[in-house]
């Protein structure tokens, strides 16, 4: 169980990240995140509500993160143009 909420802390802000760095669309990196999320429930992977809870909290702290970086980046691109 505590594996399971460490897991659930870290990895769904980090593939929001990721997927977004990827794409380029941050939106499109939350879409991959909650469904790698849903396979894993539907395969009975993830069983408790705090995990469940811990991975949205994960994925809303991910999602701002990813926000920021993209921001970032346009600010950027603007100062260079």
């Amino acid at each position: 169980m505590i594996i399971q909420l460490f897991a659930a802390a870290f990895f769904p802000c980090f593939l929001v990240i990721f997927f977004t760095r990827v794409t380029f669309n941050q939106l499109i990196g939350l879409v991959l995140t909650v469904a790698l999320i849903v396979a894993s429930v539907y395969k009975g992977y993830t069983r408790t509500w705090p995990v469940y809870i811990m991975d949205a909290a994960s994925l809303t702290i991910g999602f701002y993160f990813a926000n920021t970086m993209i921001q970032r980046e346009k600010k950027k691109k603007g100062k260079q143009s």
